[in-house]
């Protein structure tokens, strides 16, 4: 027995029982409390077989927090006792997962039907426990029976885009063992890297394990560094977590990805796809054109591939990706148009399922199922196949009408990679918006399901894509504390109307966390803005808010760091000249939040009346005209709240300066997103007026332009007696064929129209 196996379990393990609300996370099923304490001391003996996993697990950690070195023995030699009994008087109360806790004054009782149940128990009996360290450690005398609702309660890494140790896999299973995860979806190859030794195929990670560089920045910026990367995972110590997850009751399920997200492979053996190549290993994030060829030699590779994947997982399923595969080298591949007419397929979504199905027979031969992302419905779904629903909750809804398992993860609340907060306060990521609320609202289940309909809906899990998650510390920093939400979530237990309750009990769990040095995010604290007109222009008014209630906001407009000596927020701030406020939200004098940062450029246009000839759309209209001259740029990279943005129409603003007045600059900001269907515009036009009745055109630029000015449209002119300013921008039109989106309206979005 290791010091790991304590270590990182006491990170999260105790907590502070106060007049009986239980700090428990996931909360039990039932639960009935009593009053007063079993006190544990040097006395008490662990009542359970010496051989015990979870037996030795319990002593370890209880040694190593509070230094008692409790006896295990099968023979109770006193009345003080924390018994593990693997025998309930009612077995069909009972799933393997199922335990009871009963604590009186004299002894902690944990029964269940399996060592599964008992461990559970024992997840339970560790959040009871204080935090602080002492000679007399008390138990709440409390009765607890609790059991799932759901079978796969699941966490997913990615270790593709980014490599992590093995100590780390080791330390991301005991944070899903202690919120009663029993999943580890571990994704192992994809374009950036291949992650699994595989000895009849050498070069899958002697090539395709390395990459010469990675993105840098976001990835609108397509900014790259030239530093080799990458690691990968020998099959002994493949075989080593998934012993280490097993004797904490935790499945490991392989992700090996096809047809698509192949580069990596096909970086070390391009034989396999349809252009012969040659190819490298991705440097750049997203979706590309090269995938495996469906030619008999690929799925011999795949299958012999697969045959070793299958010898080091003892999991039921086998993850075969089948998502986001371009049809591209396909549509042009001589074979695959003879494969396709030989098997009188009618297109290429049929394509894909035949190769689906021909890796599902093969699988299923060797007495394993599996699972794959909810493209695999395309064109068919394969017969024994289980689905998880990413796209939203539809691909898992079809399935399960067609009586196939399914996965619930939708990027709409299990996304994990998305942000907590507002972008701008929070470390860099895909985009997206998933507060710990939202996830806590989640519902596995689809309300469009009848009851046995949803009797396929296996469970729900998070994902965590780590193009942007380049460290263990970013991991934990985003997966926590959205997991605990989800684990109540998966355990069904969880209630919406009551997230107060969890909000509550989510915090005691802070005070761990931070002793612990584990990193979280603090978005639940956040500081949220609104800017708002400033009566009679030349500046804006700034308001300042916090989620917490007994709020303590300290700013600095001086670009220092807030402290608890800082000035207080007590009203809207006058923003009148160019500066940085910074501010935190404290509590007791420590500072609780991430600091909330928003630089103001105030100019001539600032909160000056604009009128738009078109709307903009969606969530990116909230602000209107205002939004482009409320001084405040929007981010290139997380988007936010601070662009307006138009869906297949132009920008005509018209900005009412007040008067007549000199100018000698005019800006507005533009962005490109491709990948989101954001496109800069056909051209932009700057002009000008004295009276609102005739404009002069006083600068224009060309889709060029723009593009070679990254979005960022500047102009010097010198013009007297203006108070009007006019800019159209074109949209770009429709998307272009081999785009996302391609046939859609593009979008156009704008930030800051500035005026000097």
């Amino acid at each position: 027995m290791t010091s790991r196996i304590t270590f990182f379990f006491v990170l999260f393990c105790h907590l502070t029982f106060a007049q009986h609300t239980l700090p428990l996370i996931p909360t039990p099923k039932e639960i009935k409390p009593g009053n007063g304490f079993f006190v544990l001391n040097s006395e008490t003996i662990i009542n359970a077989d010496k051989n015990s996993f979870e037996a030795q697990y319990l002593k370890e950690v209880i040694n190593q927090e509070f230094g008692l070195n409790l006896e295990i023995s099968q023979k109770a030699t006193t009345s003080s006792k924390i018994s593990l009994l693997t025998a309930v008087p009612d077995a069909s109360k009972f799933t393997n997962e199922t335990f009871y806790l009963s604590v009186d004054q004299n002894s902690a009782e944990i029964s269940a039907v399996s060592n599964h149940g008992i461990f559970n128990g024992i997840q339970t009996l560790l959040q009871l426990l204080p935090i602080e360290k002492a000679s007399v450690v008390k138990l709440p005398i409390v009765q607890i029976f609790d059991t799932p609702k759901y079978a796969w309660r699941g966490m997913h890494l990615d270790c593709a885009r980014h490599f992590f140790s093995i100590d780390f896999i080791k330390k991301y299973i005991d944070y899903l063992a202690m919120y009663k995860f029993n999943t580890f979806h571990w994704h192992l190859t994809d374009d950036q890297g291949w992650r699994i030794e595989i000895k009849q195929y050498p070069k899958l990670t002697d090539v395709g394990a390395w990459r010469n560089g990675s993105m840098v920045g976001h990835y609108n910026e397509q900014k790259y560094d030239t530093i080799r990367y990458g690691g990968f995972y020998t099959q002994d110590q493949i075989k080593e977590v998934v012993a280490y997850a097993q004797q904490r009751h935790i499945t490991v399920v392989p992700e090996i990805e096809m047809p698509g997200h192949a580069v990596a492979a096909l970086a070390a053996y391009p034989q396999y796809s349809c252009t012969g190549g040659p190819f490298e290993v991705e440097k750049q994030w997203g979706v590309l054109d090269d995938v495996f060829c469906p030619k008999e030699e690929t799925f011999t590779f795949l299958e012999n591939i697969l045959s070793e994947v299958i010898a080091l997982f003892p999991s039921e399923y086998i993850h075969i990706g089948g998502d986001e595969c371009p049809k591209t080298r396909w549509k042009s591949c001589g074979h695959c148009q003879g494969l396709m007419k030989a098997k009188g397929l009618k297109d290429e979504h049929e394509l894909q399922s035949y190769f689906i199905q021909r890796m599902e027979k093969f699988v299923n031969s060797k007495g394993r199922k599996i699972i794959g992302w909810d493209e695999i419905l395309e064109g068919g779904l394969a017969p024994n196949a289980a689905v998880m629903s990413w796209r939203g909750t539809e691909g898992g809804i079809a399935a399960a009408k067609e009586k196939h398992f399914v996965v619930m993860t939708p990027g709409s609340h299990c996304y994990f990679d998305h942000y907590q907060g507002n972008p701008q306060n929070e470390p860099l990521a895909i985009g997206g918006y998933t507060p710990v609320e939202k996830v806590y609202a989640f519902n596995p289940i689809p309300k469009e399901l009848s009851s046995e309909e949803a009797q396929y809906i296996l469970g729900a899990q998070a994902n965590v894509w780590t193009e942007y998650i380049a460290s263990p510390e970013q991991v934990e920093y985003m997966i926590f504390p959205r997991m605990m939400a989800l684990s109540e979530v998966l355990w069904g237990t969880s209630n919406p109307e009551k997230y107060a309750d969890f909000e509550k009990r989510m915090i005691q769990q802070f005070t761990v966390l931070e002793q612990k040095g584990i990193q979280y995010s603090k978005a639940l604290f956040e500081i949220t803005s609104e800017v708002m007109p400033k009566p009679g222009g030349h500046g804006v008014l700034f308001l300042l808010k916090s989620n917490q209630s007994g709020d303590s906001i300290r700013y600095t407009t001086d670009g220092t760091q807030p402290t608890a000596q800082s000035k207080s927020y007590d009203q809207p701030l006058e923003i009148t000249k160019s500066q940085t406020i910074k501010a935190t939200y404290f509590e007791n004098g420590l500072a609780k939040s991430n600091v909330a940062e928003q630089f103001f450029r105030i100019h001539k246009a600032t909160s000056q009346l604009v009128s738009l000839q078109n709307q903009p759309k969606g969530s990116y209209a909230k602000g209107g005209g205002f939004t482009l001259v409320d001084g405040i740029k929007g981010d290139t990279a997380k988007f936010g709240q601070h662009w307006l943005g138009f869906s297949g129409t132009d920008l005509i603003a018209t900005i009412d300066l007040g008067s007549k007045q000199k100018i000698n600059h005019l800006s507005i900001g533009l962005l490109s997103s491709p990948s989101s269907w954001i496109y800069f515009p056909k051209k932009v036009t700057f002009q000008v007026s004295e009276d609102m009745i005739q404009f002069k055109t006083v600068g224009t630029f060309s889709f060029e332009e723009i593009q070679k000015a990254k979005g960022q449209v500047e102009l010097n002119c010198k013009n007297k007696n203006i108070q009007f300013v006019k800019v159209t921008v074109e949209n770009f039109g429709t998307i272009p064929d081999g785009q996302p989106g391609a046939g859609n309206k593009a979008w156009l979005f704008a930030d800051e129209i500035t005026v000097e």
